[in-house]
């Protein structure tokens, strides 16, 4: 094992993220419309224990304790997500001003914290009203959301300059719209699921093309897909080249790739191993919808927590176990800390944009020991070891911005409910108490020091 210093640029930004369902709660309050999360929750057996975000951590009450956590932990920026339907409750029309008072005042708390806000525009939870219409099926789809950003920005542009559009669109879409494990649980047809996922690609051009004309300061703008790696068994120039294919490989009819969604932002075009394979079911794609998918970006955010691992065979290559009993972590992930190595240097020489990693963390064993501490020592060997890759990856010339932990707190896990605790942050989910982990402490001290072990 490598046990390089870690050592960042001074500049670096630190930070730590969340996404609006998983933490606010109130989904019921101050005019909030219904999310297809909300829908999804409600129907048995979707959610573990049969949770869902009604209450949560409730940021929406107690926003301002943890921006004073935040403060205290001395980070440079914060991830958040914007509730749509928060803002406009049916998805398009009427705006919702106690909704966008709420991000307002957040963001007014944060800055006068020296804590700049990074906005993601999407993190999943669409509009039900707009779900009943067709949700992303619907031609006018990539319309809405322009519409919403719109709102957003001319709002909020002018103190928020860092953006980003659409989270990790691979899960939407392929767990959302094809396998039905995730909201809003359909399982279409696959012409349809890359029907909605053009018009979600259409709907990341046109909100940058809006974040660029109504910002009313200079935006930097990207967006946040799954950072699916696959890393080398061995520092062999066959099993290197091996993970490197097997990162932008499409390998079958699903979305559950890198490529088909950067390609057409970054490169202007859908990628040819998967015009072959997906055929007949691609959609007729205009010249005009790849000019409006295809925008300049500041940045490539990506989300990265584990990977594979494979080796070469021959001219191709096969997905190994790291080795028998390999660390995972409480979401049964591998624990693969060269993945915030070989992610960046690939995503990188492959798209040209600066790095950033939006979301690195993983779920631990936490609970309330008899010292009244959370002890969490799993986790600050997890980020020790996926920092220094990331510090190694810089090293050797891969422009980067900046990391943002994931989460402040721990927070409701989707379809796994209350079940994960990836916080740095312990929440009591029945008295609301926050209760700083080990990790918190750790973090605060590796940012003090300039990202320097």
């Amino acid at each position: 094992m490598s046990r390089r210093n870690i050592e960042f640029p001074e500049d670096f930004i630190w930070g730590v993220a969340t996404a609006s369902y998983q933490i606010e709660g109130a989904v019921r309050e101050d005019g909030r419309g219904l999310s297809v999360w909300d829908m999804f929750c409600n129907q048995p057996g979707k959610i573990k224990g049969g949770e869902s975000g009604d209450v949560g951590p409730d940021h929406y009450h107690r926003w301002q304790e943890d921006v004073d956590l935040m403060a205290e932990l001395g980070v440079d920026a914060y991830r958040l997500s914007i509730a749509w339907p928060r803002v406009i409750p049916g998805g398009i029309g009427k705006v919702n001003e106690k909704g966008i008072a709420f991000y307002d005042k957040l963001i007014d708390s944060l800055l006068e914290k020296g804590i700049d806000p990074w906005v993601t525009l999407f993190h999943w939870d669409y509009p039900y009203e707009l779900f009943l219409k067709g949700g992303w099926l619907h031609p006018d789809s990539s319309n809405w959301f322009a519409e919403y950003t719109r709102v957003v920005v001319e709002k909020l542009s002018d103190r928020v300059t860092r953006w980003m559009t659409l989270n990790e669109p691979q899960c939407f879409i392929h767990f959302g719209h094809q396998t039905g494990s995730n909201a809003p649980g359909l399982k279409l047809g696959f012409s349809e699921v890359l029907t909605a996922g053009h018009n979600v690609l259409l709907a990341h051009g046109k909100a940058v093309q809006v974040i660029r004309s109504a910002a009313r300061k200079l935006p930097i703008i990207g967006a946040v897909p799954v950072g699916i790696v696959s890393v080398p068994k061995k520092n062999t120039a066959k099993d290197i080249e091996a993970a490197r294919r097997a990162t932008f490989a499409i390998t079958a009819k699903n979305l559950w790739n890198n490529t088909w969604w950067a390609d057409p932002m970054i490169l202007g075009e859908y990628p040819v191993a998967g015009l072959e394979i997906f055929g007949s079911a691609v959609p007729k794609v205009s010249t005009k919808d790849m000019d409006v998918i295809r925008q300049p970006l500041d940045f490539y955010a990506m989300n990265i927590y584990s990977a594979d691992v494979v080796e070469a065979v021959d001219e191709s290559w096969r997905t190994i176990e790291p080795h028998p009993g390999a660390a995972r972590s409480a979401m049964d992930w591998t624990i693969v800390p060269e993945s915030l190595y070989w992610g960046p240097k690939f995503l990188y020489e492959r798209y040209g944009l600066p790095i950033v990693i939006a979301e690195n963390g993983m779920a631990n064993l936490d609970w309330v020991q008899e010292d009244d501490k959370v002890h969490d020592p799993q986790r600050i060997n997890y980020l020790t070891r996926y920092l220094r890759e990331y510090s190694r990856a810089i090293y050797e010339g891969v422009p980067s911005l900046g990391y943002f932990q994931w989460s402040i707190l721990d927070n409701f896990e989707w379809t796994e409910g209350f079940s994960k605790r990836f916080g740095l942050v312990y929440v009591d989910y029945v008295t609301a108490q926050r209760i700083p982990k080990d990790s918190y402490f750790w973090y605060k001290d590796f940012i003090a020091c300039k990202g320097r072990l």
